[in-house]
């Protein structure tokens, strides 16, 4: 009987805490009412959560009569999460608080193809950012890594189609080196996460996050859910075919969609008007040159009328509300976006597409790292109030 009920209670102390996350601030009658718990015991285990560090009383409410009640909010200042987005030419990473606020970010450019130098590379920039927090009850809760490749629901890296990775032993490795619990993603599972709980898919339960870099990632949030599939490794429509017996993609097959629609074809097409190898290239540049030169805008309106070719597939498959393009080809949505709405229109069925919405969402290309840092709060409140 006593197990059973610190069972119950670490539950409802749980689910006191995720109702706060969501609507604070939020009064102790109020929280009574939308977990249908009595007054008394949601009183008692909020004290509990205050005196723990998990909540804070924040000032006074409105009053429907009485005294105007105290509010509650996350104690976010609490702890610390460290996320990590590996693409295959940058790291971006980032230091958040306990809602997600971001306390510092950094984006290097550098080639990650090397494993044992991308990890190296990258426990330093764990550290500084360590340096970098300052005293908090809880510390650093939780790293997550979002990696462009098949990830299991166990967080073991199977394959990196983009980069030449023998070996990724991500999680021992800094669970290890930093005494801490570390999630492993697949970096557009990561980004519809983030889009999820912090930018434009928050009010939509029904939306696909498609992440343009090197390659394409796809994360699927359906019923406000992520889709994982069986073994978590769903979303890989990146290598769906678009043109049979075509060009060669890096996880060996022909005719893949990224291999027509990423910054990759983009990058080899561009390779051909400057005579020079595409790895000495940069996106920017090309951004930065279609402006003046319709030879590589005509380069990006191709690699747009692929891309829309594979969007027209996901709508008249999954029927979302609205897509979502993050990571790096955002910057191109000036020249990209008016040919992808045009060639949707064109093909997609058309009481699918009605209504879907199509959004490049270009703030800092934050989307994989927020995600992550979504996953480590969500675990850090699991692990401490399980029985």
């Amino acid at each position: 009987m006593a197990s059973y009920q610190l069972e119950v209670k670490q539950q409802n102390k749980k689910l006191i805490l995720k109702t706060v996350y969501q609507l604070e601030p939020i009064s102790r009658a109020d929280l009574a009412k939308v977990l249908s718990l009595t007054k008394a015991t949601v009183s008692n285990l909020v004290d509990e959560l205050v005196q723990e560090h998990y909540l804070e009383q924040v000032g006074l409410g409105k009053s429907s009569g009485g005294r105007r009640p105290l509010m509650l909010k996350i104690n976010e200042k609490a702890g610390y999460t460290i996320s990590v987005d590996i693409g295959v030419n940058y790291i971006r990473s980032i230091l958040t608080d306990l809602k997600g606020g971001i306390m510092k970010k950094a984006v290097e450019t550098t080639d990650t193809n090397v494993y044992e130098d991308t990890m190296r590379y990258i426990e330093t920039m764990v550290n500084n950012l360590i340096n970098d927090m300052d005293d908090a009850p809880f510390g650093l809760v939780g790293i997550g890594f979002g990696v462009p490749g098949l990830v299991d629901s166990d967080g073991t890296v199977i394959s990196t189609p983009n980069l030449d990775w023998q070996e990724s032993d991500i999680r021992k490795r800094f669970e290890a080196a930093f005494d801490v619990h570390v999630i492993v993603e697949n970096e557009a599972n990561a980004g519809a996460f983030g889009e999820k709980s912090f930018g434009e898919g928050i009010s939509s339960d029904h939306f696909i996050y498609i992440s343009g870099g090197i390659g394409i990632g796809v994360g699927l949030i359906f019923d406000g859910v992520l889709y994982r599939g069986r073994n978590g490794f769903t979303g890989e429509l990146g290598h769906t075919i678009i043109q049979m017996d075509g060009l060669t993609c890096s996880c060996g097959k022909k005719g893949c969609w990224e291999r027509y629609a990423s910054e990759l074809y983009i990058l080899k097409e561009y390779e051909k008007l400057k005579g020079m190898p595409w790895h000495q290239l940069t996106l920017e540049e090309a951004v930065t040159e279609a402006a003046a030169d319709e030879d590589v805008r005509a380069i990006f309106h191709r690699a747009a009328r692929h891309f829309a070719i594979g969007l027209t597939n996901i709508i008249n498959s999954f029927n979302p509300e609205k897509i979502i393009v993050g990571n790096r080809l955002t910057q191109a949505e000036q020249y990209m976006l008016p040919v992808i709405e045009e060639v949707i229109a064109e093909t997609a069925i058309s009481p699918i597409a009605k209504g879907v919405g199509i959004h490049f969402n270009n703030t800092d290309q934050l989307a994989t790292v927020l995600g992550l840092s979504a996953f480590s709060i969500e675990r850090f409140f699991d692990r401490e109030f399980s029985t």
